[in-house]
């Protein structure tokens, strides 16, 4: 898909490839992938298990660099810098919703939805997550810690900790993928909904079909090519 014209491209993938070492020889994870995504566009990426979707993923937020090719987030070529630069980027424009929620278990929900913006010296870190976490419907589970939350609630804590960065762009990795479909249905209201809230541009990967036809369009890998 070519970019309408005017818009303002916000991640870029240009001719990358992933490959791994394995006893039996070089594995190709991604082969030459090319994409463009612009600002406030939500972006499915979809395809079978093993066909490369976690891991163009982590490339395109920064989290691993490829074999070859070349990656831009916002107004930063990822690719021509290192870790410690990379990490700077992310902490400006990027917001993370995992499948297994990845919160920190010794923290409360507050706690979990402030550190992004603790990180960054924000000043205004703790009004800013108390009121996220009413917009996600747990202003009464403030001051729960992880295991006093069920799996839903565990994803909403993490969704308004994505939020907390104010990212320009949102990475989630299958947020439904570990809840029942009563509550995977709302999260995913919740997800659309602060998404709008935002203006936040948001790629996904998902097995759910749902989901998926929520975004605006879809990018199907396939055997590490993506494919019309």
């Amino acid at each position: 898909m070519n970019p309408a014209a005017g818009a303002r491209i916000v991640v870029r993938a240009q001719s990358v490839n992933k490959t791994v070492p394995t006893a039996e020889g070089s594995l190709t994870i991604l082969d030459g992938v090319n994409l463009a995504i612009t600002a406030g566009e939500t972006v499915a990426v979809v395809g079978a298990s093993g066909s490369g979707k976690t891991t163009l993923l982590g490339i395109l937020a920064g989290l691993d660099l490829p074999s070859d090719g070349r990656v831009w987030l916002e107004d930063a070529e990822l690719t021509a810098l290192d870790e410690e630069q990379r990490a700077l980027v992310r902490g400006r424009f990027v917001g993370f919703v995992f499948q297994s929620f990845q919160l920190l278990d010794s923290l409360t929900a507050i706690e979990n939805v402030m550190l992004p913006a603790e990180l960054r010296g924000d000043a205004s870190a703790a009004a800013d997550a108390r009121a996220l976490l009413e917009q996600v419907g747990l202003g009464a589970r403030t001051h729960h810690y992880p295991r006093q939350l069920s799996g839903g609630e565990q994803q909403r804590v993490a969704i308004a900790r994505a939020f907390a960065s104010r990212p320009s762009v949102l990475f989630a990795d299958e947020p439904t993928g570990n809840l029942d479909t009563t509550t995977g249905e709302r999260i995913i209201d919740l997800l659309f909904e602060l998404n709008r809230s935002f203006a936040t541009t948001l790629i996904l990967v998902t097995h759910d079909e749902r989901l998926a036809t929520r975004c605006d369009r879809r990018i199907t890998i396939s055997v590490g090519r993506i494919v019309p």
